[in-house]
């Protein structure tokens, strides 16, 4: 989809749909023809957020969408908004789009950008669909229709230059097409995308983005870092496990200060529970377990087409969880990488495993602030549905910098505590730590507190997407795979740029 920017009359462009957002209390906005006022006098066309009304003028479709009151109107409103305009518009074969961005209340000129790339987000998110495994029958194109082009219109005289309009939707491009790409990578199967797989997709990003460096470990490499965690949840598959470490720094370093910020991502990328086999029941969902992993290469990459002023460390820890005659047995104790013993219990409880090494790995790296993005604990459904994602965090100026960057984004974070009692329930009988405590308490934290042990004193925050990584249901995304957290990362590291 090319997407651009315009301070010319949206009348004016070759957009084949004209999208006008109607406010309370308010006529439509000066470029609307008298047949779009005309369904506004007869309440056709409605104000109501999300109301929606099609009238032709003048060789092309005008689309009303209600947007409510002016000054209630934030991103997240205007993302939605763009969702349900790109739904209506693909029912009507809609080639070329062109929205006439809302002004935010009172001219607000940073609020105005915010909602022009939420518009921008928005559409593209809605425009998606996965068919990689569709066949095409011959003779039959049963390819999803996309949009061709997305242009945005904003008023030649207001608080929004053609240029600020210009740079606001080309970095919204970026960033909602690495969401989509997190998106493919989660709907891909577990035969498709295995830990080999995803690697090399990480390496051909460092191949395609100058100042991406990539390396990757495989099982015998993982091992000689001492990540006896990490290798003992891979021991089970025949598929070689993958460490995979992204460096980033801005082209133009001597202008960087601030942390070395490290992503951690989790990328199971098929979890059976191992010999604590899962039931049967959804168990093919089980290929998002490598969500997390997916949006910490997504968000580096945006990061990095971005140049955002950032030095930047991730890692993801890449392997399947299966049973066979060498997968770890419960009860078996291993060694994680900064020589803490672990009972394990579950072997369902492997993503902390995976994680604890990748912890320890990215604070060998020099990550002075870490955020791990994880679908660890069924348990976060039940506490929070999918309407937020779990935070937990041992300090509290990092903690603020992720609730604010979710606020941004949408993706919306919660902060659960971590109180010190809860360490005490993740101590082993036998070794230093239990993956599994047979109490069935606050599941979702006690996950967190055996995570806390790999990290030190650097700044952490732990964030469980186990509900919002798929079927998060939002109007921009929907079903299947939602690419929770690449907003979220990109908006935070933009925070320690400012």
């Amino acid at each position: 989809m090319q997407v651009s920017a315009t301070t010319q009359r949206a009348s004016d462009s070759d957009a084949d749909t004209i999208v006008i957002g109607l406010f309370d209390d308010e006529q439509p906005a000066g470029d609307a023809p008298a047949e779009v006022a005309k369904l506004v006098e007869s309440g056709e066309a409605k104000s109501s957020f999300k109301a929606l009304a099609l009238a032709h003028a003048e060789g092309r479709r005008w689309l009303t969408v209600g947007l409510g009151a002016r000054k209630d109107l934030t991103p997240e409103h205007a993302r939605v908004a763009a969702a349900v305009a790109r739904e209506r518009a693909r029912e009507l074969t809609a080639d070329r789009l062109c929205w006439l961005a809302p002004i935010a209340p009172g001219g607000d000129q940073k609020r105005s950008m915010e909602i022009v790339e939420a518009l921008v987000e928005g559409t593209i998110l809605a425009d998606y669909r996965f068919d990689l495994h569709k066949s095409k029958p011959a003779g039959k194109d049963n390819a999803p229709k996309h949009l061709e082009r997305l242009l945005v219109a904003v008023p030649g005289e207001g608080p929004l230059s053609g240029a600020d309009a210009e740079a606001a939707t080309a970095r919204a491009m970026i960033i909602a097409e690495a969401v989509n790409k997190a998106r493919d990578l989660q709907n891909r199967p577990g035969n498709d995308l295995t830990p080999t797989a995803l690697a090399e997709y990480a390496l051909a990003l460092g191949e395609e983005i100058e100042s991406l460096q990539v390396e990757v470990e495989g099982r015998s490499g993982i091992e000689g870092l001492g990540m006896g965690a990490f290798a003992c949840v891979a021991q089970g598959s025949e598929q070689e496990p993958a460490l995979i470490v992204l460096r980033y720094e801005s082209p133009d370093a001597r202008g960087v200060g601030g942390p070395l910020i490290g992503f951690v991502g989790k990328a199971v990328t098929f979890d059976s529970g191992g010999i604590s086999l899962k039931p049967g029941a959804k168990m093919a969902e089980m290929k998002f377990d490598m969500s997390g992993g997916a949006a910490v290469l997504e968000a580096v990459a945006a990061i990095a087409r971005l140049q955002l002023p950032v030095k930047l460390v991730a890692v993801v820890g890449a392997t399947e969880n299966l049973p066979s005659g060498r997968a770890i047995k419960p009860g078996d104790i291993v060694t994680a990488k900064n020589g803490k013993t672990i009972e394990v219990n579950n072997t369902d409880a492997e993503g902390r495993l995976v994680l604890a090494d990748c912890l320890c790995h990215a604070v060998s790296l020099g990550a002075e602030r870490i955020i791990d993005l994880a679908t660890l604990t069924g348990a976060v459904i039940v506490a929070l549905g999918s309407t937020y994602a779990g935070l937990m965090s041992n300090d509290e100026e990092l903690t603020a910098h992720v609730t604010e960057a979710g606020a941004r984004t949408g993706e919306i974070v919660w902060r659960l505590p971590l109180h010190e009692e809860y360490s005490e329930l993740v101590a082993g009988k036998y070794g230093d730590l239990d993956n599994a405590p047979e109490a069935r308490k606050a599941g979702t934290i006690i996950g967190a507190a055996f995570l806390s042990n790999f990290v030190g004193d650097t700044p952490w925050a732990h964030l469980d997407i186990a509900g919002s990584a798929w079927d998060l249901g939002r109007t921009y995304v929907g079903k299947g795979a939602s690419g929770y957290g690449v907003r979220l990362l990109v908006e935070l590291a933009r925070s320690y740029s400012a």
